[in-house]
């Protein structure tokens, strides 16, 4: 299959191409030329397949032209050494637990993915490849986790300094090896924006081989639409959809999971309704409200992997609408929420259900709350543990409550590297060139 870019200014590429340049020369994010559909057949008996199963069969209809199938399924099963479990947690509202994976948040998923399907591309390739990768949280830990240790790949991570939270930080600044942590002093978005730049710049791209991890990467994003229909199935399993339709609330901040979210819709998957739930970086919501689109600065709030004021991946939600207000304004609602009202909804969904949400999953959940039909279901993505951000959970539940797993501990004991950086992209570049 070929990839074009979303702004159309460059020629289609192949998926190997699209994975390891990450960005598209004309500044772009790559798309699929197709989005194939499963016939009604398939979503009949998906109950019946396991979530490795699932993931396979819209894997195929991604990569299948382009990875021989026995690679696929390989890349696929080893990816999916974990479960993403569906839980109930009140009434006809359930959790999609996706804090499973290695580094406990969603990104776990995409970024083995990724990292296998690259290590898969790159077999026989001499040349150290560079993977950039900005962060605000989760993204950095699973990509470092999910390529540490893979030969002729070296990882750097681009995270604002004192802007993630104490264990997401160790995650990815104490791994050493293939790994380095840069901590910039500024925005995600400054993070971001010394990335896309890197990628664009020419005398850099001729010296060295460089590749991003973010969700601007299509073999980072396409993945999460395995978790989308595996929610599906379970729900069907057990008979909750019957006579009702499906409303997935989506935590936004990058936009990465609520586009592979639409995409699977696009596949065929029932969907009726998607919500973004944005905190107070709320470019989003506004839009769907206006109509106009307006990047601005982030600001820090508690469900800091949110704090996105120019999420790369809208340019994706555009071309998939062609740019239609209105279609995307049917498919997706908005709902955004100080930090104020997000501690009161942890507070109590923990009080009434005895569920415990981490700051972006409680955003999720509270959309639905005020959403959901009789006739609907809904289901919000808790993309990671509560325990990643101990203290703000804490000081909402009571101290002593949030029990820290035995894979966060064990980071939390390493020893910090990291490498500052200011916001001049010079700075960035010259570090860079002393990786050649």
């Amino acid at each position: 299959m070929k990839y074009y870019s979303t702004n159309r200014n460059t020629p289609e590429v192949s998926l190997k191409e699209a994975v390891i340049k990450g960005l598209a020369a004309d500044n772009g994010l790559f798309m699929p030329e197709t989005i194939e559909k499963f016939d009604n057949s398939f979503f009949d008996t998906i109950e019946q397949l396991t979530f490795q199963e699932i993931a396979f069969e819209v894997a195929l209809k991604f990569f299948g032209e382009d990875v021989e199938a026995e690679h696929l399924k390989e890349i696929v099963y080893d990816t999916l050494e974990f479960d993403c479990p569906l839980v109930n947690v009140i009434d006809s509202i359930y959790s999609l637990e996706l804090f499973h994976g290695p580094t406990l948040a969603f990104k776990d998923v995409g970024a083995r993915f990724m990292a296998r399907l690259l290590n898969y591309f790159l077999e026989k390739k001499d040349n150290l490849v560079h993977v950039l990768v900005a962060t605000s949280g989760d993204t950095g830990s699973a990509v470092a986790n999910g390529f540490l240790g893979v030969d002729g790949i070296h990882v750097h991570v681009l995270y604002p300094k004192g802007k993630v939270s104490p264990i997401q930080e160790a995650q990815f600044t104490t791994l050493g090896q293939n790994i380095t942590a840069l901590e910039v002093n500024g925005t995600f978005d400054d993070c971001q924006h010394l990335v896309k730049t890197a990628f664009l710049d020419k005398q850099l791209n001729t010296l060295m081989q460089l590749t991003s991890a973010n969700s601007i990467n299509v073999a980072r994003f396409l993945p999460q639409a395995f978790y989308y229909f595996n929610a599906y199935a379970r729900l069907k399993a057990s008979g909750t959809l019957e006579r009702k339709d499906l409303v997935v609330s989506v935590p936004s901040g990058n936009l990465g999971n609520l586009t592979a979210g639409l995409i699977a819709a696009e596949m065929g998957l029932p969907i009726k309704q998607f919500i973004a739930a944005n905190n107070q970086n709320d470019v989003v919501y506004e839009y769907l409200l206006t109509g106009k689109y307006k990047p601005r600065p982030s600001v820090e709030t508690i469900a800091n992997a949110m704090d996105v004021g120019a999420p790369s991946n809208f340019a994706r939600i555009l071309d998939l609408y062609k740019n239609s207000h209105k279609l995307i304004s049917e498919k997706i609602i908005g709902f955004h929420y100080t930090d104020e009202e997000i501690r009161k909804v942890i507070l109590d969904v923990y009080t009434e259900a005895g569920y415990l949400c981490d700051p972006h999953g409680a955003c999720g959940y509270q959309s639905l709350k005020e959403f959901l039909k009789e006739d609907q279901v809904g289901v919000f993505l808790e993309t990671a543990h509560p325990a990643k951000f101990t203290e703000t959970v804490e000081q909402v539940i009571g101290e002593g409550k949030v029990e820290l797993p035995g894979k966060l501990a064990a980071f939390m004991k390493g020893t910090k590297k990291t490498v500052s950086l200011g916001t001049d992209f010079t700075e960035f570049r010259n570090y860079l060139l002393l990786e050649v």
